[in-house]
């Protein structure tokens, strides 16, 4: 799991990245970045439950995409504010290798390492 000092801890710092921050879109999900002054990176997933109707399956899918960014954490040296945005529900199927990928690639786009 990733540890709380690199997650959002109020709702305020979530809508400020939502307001001034750019927008990478893929088909599956979506990065929300923008850079802070904290001196280390934040991130937050969000999941509709217009997506997943569950709370169990929207919370599996987002400690999978937390020990993604978990596995990533040593190679980030920007200082920014991440939220990675769930659209489609094939992520709780999707294998591990697969979402790895589909991470590493936003993250590449919006060349926030």
């Amino acid at each position: 799991m990733l540890s709380k000092k690199y997650r959002f801890h109020s709702r305020g710092g979530v809508r400020y990245t939502y307001q001034k921050g750019k927008t990478i879109r893929t088909p599956k999900m979506s990065l929300v970045y923008n850079d802070n002054s904290r001196g280390h990176q934040r991130f937050a997933v969000v999941i509709s439950k217009k997506v997943i109707k569950s709370a169990v399956g929207r919370n599996c899918v987002r400690r999978r995409v937390y020990e993604v960014i978990r596995l990533q954490l040593p190679e980030f040296t920007d200082k920014k504010d991440c939220i990675f945005v769930i659209y489609s529900k094939e992520i709780k199927e999707m294998p591990f290798s697969d979402l790895v990928n589909l991470v590493k690639g936003l993250i590449e786009q919006s060349k926030v390492r």
